[in-house]
């Protein structure tokens, strides 16, 4: 359970807050002063503080002064209904998470509160990467004991004690931002804070503000000033997922502060010096992307100062049932009941799948066998079909290709049936019919995100939007 301590001296703002935020994931703390808080911060220890900025007694920024010489990891959101540009500087310069004015949209108060306590979690949670399964003082660790993986940990504790910027390249669901976390928190900077940016995630008109924040009036709908993570993260570690998504402007912004450590707010001319370690992420091939002109030359030597690559889970095998008891242990922790056993079918099952998605499909593998296990060991029968190899359907077990991915067994059956529709239907085109379906399915499935909706075809941002305009599906579909 996540711990947040309110701060304001309106009694009405408590109850509202209190009435909003009921939550079982939240356990809420409420203080009428900035020095009543101080005293509740080492009693409560709290994940979050969101704090007004005009009280009686101290004001906010004094008390965030306090809170930071107490705790410089603690994540505090600054709340005011008088809000100026001076005094969102100043709270930022003094380590603020975020500034908020006053009245605020309840979903959007609840997403920000969401994030801030997910970075409060990643901040907190020590990444070991080189646990031992025979103690169960961790919480988080990069398990592997093949000689792929422990030329990774060297590499994350060589480059943990330095600033070099680093770059960690893999597929998905190797744990790149798990070896982020682990050099975060074996670094100088691990007093200080720790935020993660999926680039691929947030659609590229807002990837600019979300990272350099944005002056009030700088696009429509901008009715605020915004603080980016740059800001927020000054002094610390920002970890940039799936950097190779980003578009050529946000590309150049980045190299920018990498080269000076300065930038500018989106609609701003003033420039903002910011020291903050980065540490990049992509599961694409960069060269490639530089090659195709689709990634700066000059960002990507920035970047590579340092590369760390995970190996797919397929390429250490003799990983896979020390991964799979680190699972079972880590889970019946926090289920708080003893670890279930696996039957060695189970664990031969394990050995044979090619697994395309990688430690993360392996530990939703052992969630769901935990979920069917009827007795203490995990069975055969337990697990995903494709993985146990008792199923005949669309997900039957993967072949090995040349892209890594897995192909359905029943593919030529459905191939057939698709040119019997062509034969009933000469006029139509098949290709080009088939490739609409899949187009408007897959940004039907993502809510409109084409970068979502172009991983989902295995094809490119920039071949989908050609796509989209061929077939005329952005006037269909009305997606923005």
């Amino acid at each position: 359970m996540s711990k947040l301590l309110l701060v304001d001296d309106e009694a009405d703002v408590l109850y509202a807050f209190q009435r909003n935020l009921a939550s079982p994931e939240i356990e809420l703390t409420t203080a009428s002063s900035g020095e009543e808080a101080l005293k509740l911060i080492p009693e409560v220890k709290p994940d979050l503080v969101m704090m007004d900025v005009r009280m009686g007694g101290i004001n906010g920024l004094e008390t965030l002064r306090r809170i930071r010489q107490l705790d410089s990891k603690l994540l505090v959101i600054l709340m005011t209904a008088y809000g100026t540009t001076q005094t969102a500087i100043e709270a930022m310069k003094l380590g603020a998470y975020d500034y908020l004015l006053k009245p605020f949209e309840v979903p959007k108060l609840k997403e920000i509160i969401t994030n801030a306590l997910k970075a409060a979690r990643d901040m907190k949670q020590v990444v070991s990467y080189q646990p031992l399964l025979e103690e169960e003082d961790y919480e988080q660790g990069i398990v592997g004991r093949s000689e792929a993986m422990q030329q990774v940990f060297k590499l994350i504790g060589q480059v943990a004690a330095s600033d070099a910027t680093a770059l960690v390249t893999g597929e998905s669901g190797t744990g790149k931002e798990l070896v982020a976390r682990a050099i975060y928190h074996h670094s100088n900077r691990s007093s200080q804070k720790f935020l993660a940016v999926n680039c691929a995630a947030i659609p590229e008109q807002l990837l600019e503000s979300e990272l350099f924040g944005h002056e009030r009036g700088a696009f429509t709908g901008a009715t605020l000033q915004r603080i980016g993570k740059f800001e927020q993260c000054n002094r610390g570690t920002l970890f940039l997922d799936e950097i190779g998504d980003m578009t050529p402007a946000t590309q150049t912004k980045i190299l920018r502060v990498l080269q000076s450590g300065t930038f500018e707010r989106v609609g701003g001319n003033q420039p903002n010096q910011v020291d903050v370690r980065i540490i990049a992420a992509t599961n694409k091939a960069l060269e490639q992307a530089v090659a195709a002109r689709q990634f700066r030359e000059d960002l990507f030597y920035r970047l590579n100062v340092v590369r760390i690559h995970i190996p797919p889970l397929r390429e250490r095998r003799q990983d896979i049932r020390l991964l799979a008891d680190y699972f079972l242990k880590k889970l019946a922790r926090d289920q708080q009941r003893s670890p279930k056993s696996i039957t060695s079918s189970a664990l031969r099952a394990f050995d044979r799948y090619h697994w395309p998605g990688n430690v993360r499909e392996l530990e939703n593998a052992i969630r769901r066998a935990l979920v069917m296990a009827k007795g203490e060991a995990i069975l055969l029968t337990d697990l995903p079909g494709e993985i146990s190899g008792q199923s005949t359907s669309a997900s039957a077990v993967p072949v090995p290709g040349a892209s890594g991915e897995g192909i359905p067994s029943d593919v030529a059956p459905l191939a057939k049936q698709l040119f019997q529709w062509a034969r009933r239907e000469p006029k139509l085109k098949i290709l080009p019919a088939i490739e609409r379906e899949l187009i408007i399915h897959a940004l039907k499935d993502t809510n409109g995100n084409q970068v979502h909706a172009a991983k989902l075809l295995g094809i490119t941002r920039a071949t989908l939007r050609k796509r989209i305009e061929k077939f005329g599906i952005m006037r269909e579909l009305s997606i923005k």
